[in-house]
């Protein structure tokens, strides 16, 4: 007897409707699987063997041939392993056949017939629903995470035998039900807060700033200075995710493996810091069949890369598309993905080799010769995407002493939202615009013209620095962002100066 199954199958973030094909038929026994499985794939015919003798189905002893479709289109992954089980019930007449057609199967069997959680259930049940498909049979792990998705029918089950309990009687099963209120979405898990930095007056502002527009930063300071702990406070200023904004993220995460006992969404914004032996493909994502990398899993959050020179160059290189574009393209021989990054890049450096050039305290041991080549680690064309460019100066003895008396986040956090807000107000007709940084030529003309003082200002700067025209438009970027933290419609004189003076950088060199 022939039976057909709904499951899917993952490319990148997004999924692919998948048909498990299962016939019993007269032959020798053995257990066959067509449609280019992989390696995890093969083995759950072992798998699916032993799970249903051991929950007290009978399996056929004749040949089976199971056929995954489309042919052409690789399946991997331990997440057939229901479909596949359920087919050959169905095949050998032990579970109903006329209801298989309504739903999509998912999830990992254990050789005691319990189900185990599965990796990209979000996008697989965003999916679903597209396809018209009805319902979504999910292991109980990944109910939440599925009943995210509204207008699918999602049952989750422990075991094997609850799952063919479900198919011969199905109006004894409720769907899973989500409470969607947008608070239960907000973040709640404990962050670095601003109060408790000491001093540092400028870098707290140029947070402020990056907060609001979304725009790149770079902390440039001697060891000890507070760069780390100025950077890990960002994301508790950053506005709390929205609920669409929470499902992109989630999917991400949920792609990357990352979900599994973590609840239904990712609550607060990403804040990844690889450490800086990191790869280029651990970066931007890769392998033979691509995941996301670090880029892609601080979508709509922070990439924090501490001691920014020790990366080495080409894995730095490979961020100039993704910070220019909002994602980054993985191609293969077999196939090619888009993964998104729109992050907050926020790094951290020291200003030289031995950390200590232009210090009040220590002196600097390097030769202009050795700063050079320190800097030549970076290239211009990345440092003209970094738009806040700052210098953290080593605390006063009498600041290191006394008692935190900054503002806490939660008041900055005010700011930045109604920054935000107002930059949304312009953004309305278009399309996949969040914040000021990632503005397009288009838009700085539209939104960020200057009057004669302002115009004279930016250019002696470009003039005096050198400044790239990428670089230019950085400024008038961070300008935009600074008259919407003074609530000004229109970019002032002081607005640019300001903008101006975050150029540590390029002053430096």
């Amino acid at each position: 007897m022939l039976a057909r199954v709904w499951s899917a199958s993952i490319i990148g973030i997004d999924a692919v409707k998948v048909g498990v094909e299962v016939d019993v038929s007269g032959g020798l026994p053995g257990i066959v699987v067509l449609g280019l499985p992989d390696a995890a794939v093969q083995e759950s015919r072992e798998r699916v063997k032993a799970t249903l003798k051991n929950a007290g189905f009978a399996f056929p002893m004749r040949k089976i041939v199971i056929n995954l479709t489309p042919a052409d289109l690789r399946k991997e992954g331990p997440s057939f392993d229901l479909p596949i089980s359920v087919g050959i019930l169905a095949a050998s007449e032990q579970v109903r056949a006329d209801l298989l057609g309504d739903y999509l199967f998912l999830g990992e069997v254990s050789l005691d017939g319990s189900l185990r959680p599965v990796v990209g259930v979000l996008p697989i049940a965003a999916a679903a629903k597209k396809m018209g498909i009805t319902g979504l049979v999910v292991p109980a792990n990944n109910a939440q995470e599925a009943a995210v998705v509204e207008g699918l029918a999602v049952y989750a089950f422990k075991n094997i035998a609850d799952v063919a309990n479900f198919l011969n009687n199905p109006g004894r099963y409720q769907p899973v039900e989500l409470d969607r209120k947008v608070d239960t979405f907000k973040g709640t898990s404990a962050q670095a807060d601003l109060k408790d930095v000491k001093g540092q007056a400028h870098a707290r502002r140029a947070l402020e700033i990056a907060a609001a527009g979304g725009h790149n930063l770079i902390f440039v300071g001697p060891p000890g200075s507070g760069k780390t702990m100025l950077a890990r406070g960002l994301p508790s200023i950053l506005p709390p995710l929205s609920f669409s904004e929470a499902l992109e993220v989630t999917r991400i995460h949920s792609v990357a493996g990352l979900l599994k006992n973590r609840g239904t969404l990712v609550r607060d914004r990403p804040f990844r810091s690889p450490h800086h032996s990191a790869s280029g493909p651990s970066l931007v994502g890769g392998g033979s069949y691509p995941r996301p990398g670090e880029i892609s899993l601080a979508h709509l959050g922070v990439l924090f890369l501490d001691e920014l020179t020790e990366f080495k160059r080409d894995v730095l290189e490979f961020l100039r598309q993704p910070l220019e574009d909002g994602l980054v393209t993985i191609s293969r021989t077999k196939q090619s993905v888009m993964f998104p990054a729109q992050f907050t890049l926020v790094a951290s450096t020291n200003p030289c080799a031995c950390g200590y050039y232009g210090d009040t305290i220590q002196q600097c041991t390097c030769s202009p010769r050795q700063r050079e080549q320190y800097w030549a680690k970076l290239s211009g064309p990345l440092m003209d995407r970094i738009d806040l460019q700052v210098a953290v100066n080593r605390l006063k003895p009498e600041e290191i002493t006394q008692q935190p008396t900054g503002e806490a986040s939660s008041g900055v956090r005010e700011r930045v939202q109604q920054a935000r807000e107002m930059a949304l107000g312009r953004f309305q007709e278009e399309i996949n615009l969040r914040c000021n940084a990632q503005m397009h030529s288009r838009h700085i003309y539209k939104w960020c013209k200057l009057d004669d003082a302002s115009r004279n200002l930016l250019e002696n700067a470009i003039r005096k620095l050198g400044l790239s025209a990428r670089a230019s438009d950085r400024i008038l970027k961070v300008s935009r962002t600074i008259a919407d933290l003074a609530g000004d419609e229109n970019i002032k004189t002081q607005h640019v100066a300001e903008a101006i003076q975050y150029r540590t950088i390029d002053r430096m060199q």
